[in-house]
């Protein structure tokens, strides 16, 4: 089973965007998500629930906000995730080359920044070569499935402020398009705690 790199780290020096909505007050983090081309609205809202399952485990709980409802808006404390290509899967799928990373969490002078880009023409394309027939009837869960698993991914690196990669789950540095659309793909329980430690949850 080939793995594919699921981060990797870029230099990128870049301020925060001016963030009049009232942030959801069960909520943690608030997640920005701003595309940069077509995309899936199912499965969009599959990879905001996936991702916020995920996530929830630590006990971090998850807003999410497009980039137009974040303009004009405050938040106490925010990530934003940039999705380039195309977020939809079609019967005819563009060739990408899936040597690449499926995403990036950015870093600045080494320090990891709350900002993170997902490739979706890459996922996608990965996502072809690793679904069967029966697969296509759920498309748009199986693509928001995988894209959640890959937003609480960097997420993960977003909120510990860290590089680092787990053993097993998640975190770990490489998953397969398989793993990306198993029925379960949960945080480990060292990677629990590390979130739970640098948001100070007991």
């Amino acid at each position: 089973m080939r793995h594919v790199k699921i981060c990797a780290c870029m230099l990128l020096a870049t301020s925060l965007p001016v963030a009049a909505i009232t942030p959801s007050t069960d909520a943690d983090v608030t997640v920005i998500v701003n595309f940069k081309g077509a995309y899936s609205a199912p499965a969009i809202k599959e990879m905001q629930r996936e991702a916020t399952e995920i996530i929830k485990a630590s006990g971090v709980r998850l807003d999410w906000r497009s980039r137009s409802e974040a303009a004009d808006a405050t938040f106490n404390d925010l990530v934003v995730m940039t999705f380039k290509g195309t977020c939809i899967i079609n019967p005819m799928p563009i060739v990408v080359d899936e040597l690449g990373p499926y995403a990036i969490t950015r870093t600045s002078g080494g320090e990891v920044q709350p900002f993170g880009e997902v490739d979706c023409d890459h996922v996608v394309s990965s996502l072809h070569n690793a679904m069967t027939g029966g697969d296509f009837a759920k498309a748009d869960l199986l693509l928001g499935r995988a894209l959640g698993r890959i937003v609480a991914h960097e997420l993960v690196h977003m909120l510990t402020k860290s590089r680092q990669h787990g053993k097993e789950g998640v975190e770990k540095a490489a998953l397969s398009a398989r793993q990306l659309i198993s029925e379960s793909l949960p945080l480990s329980a060292l990677d629990v705690d590390r979130l739970q430690q640098e948001r100070h949850i007991h």
